[in-house]
Protein backbone atom coordinates (compact mmCIF):
# COMPACT_ATOMS: atom_id res chain seq x y z
CA UNK A 1 0.00 0.00 0.00
CA UNK A 2 1.37 3.39 -1.02
CA UNK A 3 1.43 6.18 1.51
CA UNK A 4 2.43 9.80 1.07
CA UNK A 5 2.83 11.75 -2.15
CA UNK A 6 4.85 11.03 -5.27
CA UNK A 7 7.52 13.50 -6.34
CA UNK A 8 5.19 14.71 -9.09
CA UNK A 9 2.54 15.50 -6.48
CA UNK A 10 5.00 17.47 -4.31
CA UNK A 11 4.49 20.88 -5.85
CA UNK A 12 5.14 24.52 -5.06
CA UNK A 13 2.41 27.03 -5.87
CA UNK A 14 2.64 30.80 -5.51
CA UNK A 15 -0.58 32.83 -5.49
CA UNK A 16 -0.99 36.59 -5.61
CA UNK A 17 -3.10 39.18 -7.32
CA UNK A 18 -2.53 42.78 -8.32
CA UNK A 19 -4.85 44.07 -5.60
CA UNK A 20 -3.75 42.41 -2.37
CA UNK A 21 -0.60 43.04 -0.38
CA UNK A 22 0.18 39.39 0.42
CA UNK A 23 1.54 36.39 -1.47
CA UNK A 24 0.58 32.82 -0.56
CA UNK A 25 3.23 30.14 -1.03
CA UNK A 26 2.26 26.46 -0.78
CA UNK A 27 5.28 24.17 -0.98
CA UNK A 28 6.63 20.68 -0.38
CA UNK A 29 10.18 21.79 -1.25
CA UNK A 30 12.33 21.13 1.81
CA UNK A 31 14.82 23.95 1.22
CA UNK A 32 12.08 26.50 0.57
CA UNK A 33 10.12 25.35 3.65
CA UNK A 34 13.25 25.79 5.81
CA UNK A 35 13.97 29.23 4.35
CA UNK A 36 10.39 30.45 4.77
CA UNK A 37 10.15 29.02 8.30
CA UNK A 38 13.37 30.80 9.31
CA UNK A 39 12.22 34.03 7.63
CA UNK A 40 8.83 33.85 9.39
CA UNK A 41 10.56 33.30 12.73
CA UNK A 42 12.90 36.24 12.19
CA UNK A 43 10.32 38.57 10.60
CA UNK A 44 6.85 37.64 11.89
CA UNK A 45 5.49 41.03 10.81
CA UNK A 46 6.22 40.13 7.16
CA UNK A 47 5.70 36.38 6.94
CA UNK A 48 3.81 33.64 8.76
CA UNK A 49 2.96 29.99 8.30
CA UNK A 50 -0.78 29.63 7.81
CA UNK A 51 -1.22 25.91 7.10
CA UNK A 52 0.37 22.46 7.37
CA UNK A 53 -1.31 19.88 5.13
CA UNK A 54 0.04 16.95 7.22
CA UNK A 55 1.56 15.44 4.05
CA UNK A 56 4.78 17.42 4.09
CA UNK A 57 3.42 20.63 2.62
CA UNK A 58 3.41 24.01 4.32
CA UNK A 59 1.64 27.22 3.34
CA UNK A 60 3.01 30.65 4.13
CA UNK A 61 1.66 34.15 3.75
CA UNK A 62 4.34 36.72 2.93
CA UNK A 63 4.22 40.44 2.11
CA UNK A 64 4.63 41.40 -1.50
CA UNK A 65 8.09 42.78 -2.04
CA UNK A 66 9.66 40.16 0.26
CA UNK A 67 9.69 37.40 -2.36
CA UNK A 68 11.51 37.71 -5.66
CA UNK A 69 12.04 35.68 -8.81
CA UNK A 70 15.31 35.64 -10.67
CA UNK A 71 15.50 34.75 -14.33
CA UNK A 72 18.91 33.69 -15.60
CA UNK A 73 19.87 33.65 -19.25
CA UNK A 74 21.77 30.62 -20.56
CA UNK A 75 25.56 30.89 -20.54
CA UNK A 76 27.26 31.61 -23.85
CA UNK A 77 29.63 28.91 -25.09
CA UNK A 78 32.57 31.20 -24.25
CA UNK A 79 31.39 31.73 -20.69
CA UNK A 80 30.71 28.01 -20.24
CA UNK A 81 34.23 27.18 -21.50
CA UNK A 82 35.84 29.81 -19.23
CA UNK A 83 33.93 28.46 -16.20
CA UNK A 84 35.00 24.90 -17.07
CA UNK A 85 38.64 25.91 -17.36
CA UNK A 86 38.50 27.84 -14.08
CA UNK A 87 36.93 24.84 -12.31
CA UNK A 88 39.58 22.47 -13.67
CA UNK A 89 42.37 24.87 -12.66
CA UNK A 90 40.96 25.17 -9.13
CA UNK A 91 40.24 21.44 -8.68
CA UNK A 92 36.45 21.84 -8.55
CA UNK A 93 34.39 18.95 -9.80
CA UNK A 94 37.17 16.39 -9.54
CA UNK A 95 37.50 13.62 -7.00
Amino acid sequence: MRTGLTKKEKTTAIYFDEYGSMIEVQTHNTDLKKRLTAFAKEHPQCCRQIDDNEQGGLTFEIEKGRLSFRLTAPYSEERRQAASEWAKKNGIGTL
